[in-house]
């Protein structure tokens, strides 16, 4: 019997596999959420562009005043958008946030600290520092700096950033095309089959609804082949017509080694497969190869039944596999230290991922069946354990934490 292979060391493997896709598409900066960058994104100007307030309130020429309760003449009134005239000494101007500072000011006093006379002068109570309350051209973004590189996948602040250097277009890796579909004579589609009219054996397919919207998610456009028989020639059929229009197609069931598990021959009869024994659980069955193509080859991932093993196997293989065929240059998800609030007495030899969720008082509370069956366990966490082979947790230990918010992005 093989050796089980340790997680790191199959998705190392993995993503040597995962050359990044040809081709670039060009998207409005509103379209682009959760798009990898295909280019760096250079800034042609400063921001801000130029020396502005961050306060309402005046500027002034601290020379001017020496002491509080200075009185000085309000020669303009600038607002955010205008551009107002050189200051002239012994004066003050109104400002307001946003504004550019007039040339001549060296600070700004938050209206708290003056007081407007009806005489359209204003007094200053406070002794004003050189810059105070001035956000300096260039402080945020300089010109000709790489704001966000090729390679970064672009969240909600990204996008505010392109925006703000004057992208209304990016750059982006296409989107991987991912086909994928179901095996097993078991598998009911909901709304196919109430449940008071199941055959004994029968079970709704769940597995199909998550993976597609995690691909979804990952920005993939996806192909439902629906749940193929399990039957050789039909799994055959199945991955060549899913090979010749995708880049990757995605399986889950059929990857053991059962005789009813047709995937293996199936993809074998076509191409290459590997069958690896992972050292996780849940999620130890895992199958890649790849199937010929004019042009290429499509990528074959044949994920485990078991919808919680088919769960973790696509967050923790498939997802940095994803990510990386658009080019990113961040795949890993975030560890935290977190603090059990439970215990774990039985080492395991696997590396476990263990289906906890937050408590009140900070620590992580154990969901009580750990099953690869059992997916209100995926529904009820908020993320899991990274549990590393042969270790036991006691309560108020310091464990390794990934929040689903890490995996299902």
């Amino acid at each position: 019997m093989k050796p089980l292979k340790p997680l790191d060391e199959a998705l190392a493997e993995l993503l040597g596999h995962a050359t990044p896709l040809t081709g670039v598409d060009t998207v409005t900066t509103f379209d682009a959420d959760g798009r990898v960058l295909a280019q760096d994104c250079i800034s042609a100007l400063h921001v801000p562009p130029q020396d502005n307030s961050s306060m309402d309130g005046y500027a002034v020429r601290c020379a001017d005043v020496a002491a509080a309760g200075a009185l000085l003449p309000v020669s303009q009134r600038i607002a955010a958008g205008s551009a107002g005239e050189p200051l002239q000494p012994g004066t003050a101007a109104r400002i307001f946030t946003g504004a550019p500072v007039p040339a001549g000011a060296d600070a700004i006093l938050m209206q708290e600290d003056c007081e407007a006379q009806g005489d359209g002068r204003v007094r200053i109570n406070a002794v004003p520092q050189p810059g105070q309350w001035i956000r300096r051209a260039g402080e945020d973004i300089t010109r000709g700096a790489v704001v966000l590189p090729a390679g970064t996948r672009l969240t909600p602040a990204e996008l505010g950033l392109a925006a703000s250097i004057g992208l209304h277009q990016l750059q982006v890796a296409r989107r991987p095309r991912v086909a994928m579909f179901s095996t097993g004579d078991e598998l009911v589609m909901p709304g196919d089959v109430p449940p008071e009219q199941m055959r004994p054996g029968a079970i709704y397919n769940s597995n199909r609804f998550f993976l597609r919207a995690m691909l979804q998610r990952l920005g993939c456009e996806v192909t439902d082949f629906g749940i193929v028989p399990d039957r050789r020639d039909a799994t055959i059929e199945a991955l060549r017509a899913a090979s010749s229009a995708h880049d990757l197609i995605l399986t889950s069931g059929g990857v053991s080694v059962g005789e009813e598990d047709h995937i293996k021959p199936a993809v074998q009869a076509l191409g290459t497969l590997d069958l690896w024994q992972i050292a996780m659980k849940p999620g130890k069955p895992f199958a890649y190869g790849q199937i010929p193509r004019d042009g290429g080859a499509a990528h074959f991932i044949g994920l485990p039944g078991n919808p919680v093993s088919s769960f973790l196997t696509f967050a923790l293989l498939v997802r940095p596999f994803v990510l990386r065929l658009q080019g990113a240059s961040v795949v890993a998800p975030q560890t935290i230290a977190a603090r059990a609030g439970f215990t774990w007495p039985k080492a395991d030899k696997r590396r476990e991922f263990l289906r906890v969720r937050h408590n009140a008082t900070g620590g992580l509370d154990l969901f009580n069946n750990q099953s690869s069956g059992v997916l209100t366990s995926a529904a009820w966490g908020d993320g899991v354990v990274d549990n590393p082979a042969g270790q036991t947790i006691a309560a108020g230990d310091t464990v390794r934490f990934i929040a689903f918010s890490e995996l299902l992005s």
